[in-house]
């Protein structure tokens, strides 16, 4: 009897990614316009930049940009981040990153569940930046046991969706079929709802508290609440956003514009006010959903990334108040002191790339080099960066803040928990820079062995 085959993860998280973007066009048709205008800019970017098209040609990333999305969810207790981490991992999602939001007044820490390997994230690069609300931080202890007593009553999750999840993880797999009813049950866990669990009062109390707080304790679920495409060029997209009928929030997140992109730069639409009805009846409007637009660029070093932690800091005090442009202003001015070519960022050791043999390279018979270096200079081999695939603490509240009415609490700040988010995941989280370190050295290892073997040839 022949045995029906398991769809890959990758096949599930291709499913289930495109059918979620396809939801989030239905429920906030701006993100529909905010597509169509990302992907105008992107083809205009690449149009203009044959060198950037070559390159992005020449790793792949061309298959994969017009497909890539981030989503962003809230949890409200250990059970549901632990069954997320469950769920996602039948897609090939991981947790990568732990992410410490205190620090910028927001009551939550967060990892981001994507795939791992560069095949897969090749095929689909689909993340989903997932923050669990952190209820120890409330100080009300009346308004803390009340969110607590809330969030047991809810269950986010179909009882097939645990079926399911529980199948994959038996069997080693899902079926094409069993794939599609996954995708249609999981669905259920991100979709809108208008009805609140709640009456009217103790929402307010909870938005007063911190809008955050009301947004994942008051509904059925954790509904999406962004998602997000990847563009060439931000600050184009950035201006023309008024144009297509969406309000952009005022400063764009990150780094500033560079000839050399580096880590992350995000800027969104303002969050829609919707209609909500609460228990009781009593009907009341509510403020979550939004898109957003993100720029990736080179993953940094260590030494890179302390160098970016210092010169954000010193650009974050000479911005406060500015406008976009201003603010761009000021931080290239700032961000000047970190060279902007990649050949320095490589020497100086500031950045992740990985290697790989040029057509030279592949048809040459003779060389017999261990100098990565040299080899680079005879062009038989080329260094290009590795793209940061995760996100920023710092640029992640200031998303957060902008579409929540931009209130930050001080009491939260300087409570980072690592070991109590993984305790509550059912999980470690993956270091990231620990993954462009790998494979940066696994690039480095294959284009040298083939000089090696090529000497032993001859």
């Amino acid at each position: 009897m022949t045995q029906t085959p398991f769809l890959s993860t990758d096949d599930v998280r291709d499913r289930f990614s495109k059918a979620m973007s396809a939801m989030y066009q239905t429920e906030v048709p701006q993100y529909g316009t905010l597509l169509e205008l990302v992907e105008s800019v992107n083809q205009e970017t690449l149009r203009q930049q044959p060198e950037l098209y070559r390159r992005m040609e020449a790793q792949g990333e061309l298959a994969r940009l017009s497909v890539e999305r981030h989503g962003a969810i809230r949890v409200g207790t250990a059970d549901e981040l632990s069954m997320l981490r469950r769920l996602f991992a039948v897609m090939g999602m991981y947790p990568v990153g732990y992410y410490d939001l205190s620090e910028a007044g927001v009551p939550v820490h967060s990892t981001a569940f994507r795939p791992i390997d560069d095949e897969a994230l090749a095929r689909n690069p689909f993340r989903v930046f997932t923050s669990l609300l952190r209820l120890e931080l409330i100080e009300s202890e009346t308004l803390r046991q009340r969110s607590e007593e809330i969030l047991a009553n809810r269950d986010i999750f179909t009882p097939a969706a645990r079926e399911l999840i529980e199948r994959h993880e038996t069997q080693g797999g899902l079926t094409s079929k069993e794939v599609d009813q996954f995708v249609k049950e999981a669905l259920e866990t991100f979709r809108w709802h208008q009805d609140a669990t709640v009456d009217l009062d103790t929402y307010h109390e909870l938005h007063d508290e911190h809008r955050l707080i009301a947004d994942v304790v008051c509904f059925r679920g954790p509904h999406i609440n962004h998602l997000t495409p990847r563009t060439l060029d931000i600050d184009e997209v950035q201006r023309r956003m008024p144009g297509m009928g969406m309000n952009p929030k005022a400063v764009i997140e990150g780094p500033p514009h560079r000839e050399c992109p580096i880590l992350l730069r995000q800027t969104s639409f303002k969050a829609l006010e919707e209609s909500i009805r609460f228990a009781g009846d009593a009907q009341g409007t509510h403020t979550a959903r939004f898109g957003e637009i993100e720029q990736r660029g080179m993953a940094l070093t260590p030494k890179g990334r302390a160098r970016y932690d210092q010169l954000l800091s010193e650009g974050r005090k000479q911005t406060a108040g500015l406008d976009n442009e201003a603010h761009q202003v000021v931080m290239e001015e700032v961000f000047s002191a970190l060279p902007d070519n990649d050949e320095a960022m490589r020497l100086e050791g500031l950045a992740y790339f990985h290697y790989y043999l040029t057509a030279a390279g592949q048809a040459d018979k003779k060389t017999a080099n261990s100098d990565i270096q040299a080899l680079i200079e005879q062009g038989l081999v080329e260094a290009q960066p590795i793209t940061y695939e995760d996100f920023l603490p710092v640029s992640a509240a200031g998303i957060f803040q902008s579409n929540l009415g931009g209130g930050k609490n001080e009491a939260y700040s300087g409570n980072a928990n690592r070991d109590a988010f993984e305790e509550a995941l059912g999980a470690q989280v993956t270091d990231e820079l620990s993954l462009y370190a790998e494979r940066e050295r696994a690039s480095k290892e294959s284009v040298l062995a083939n000089f090696k073997c090529e000497a032993v040839k001859n």
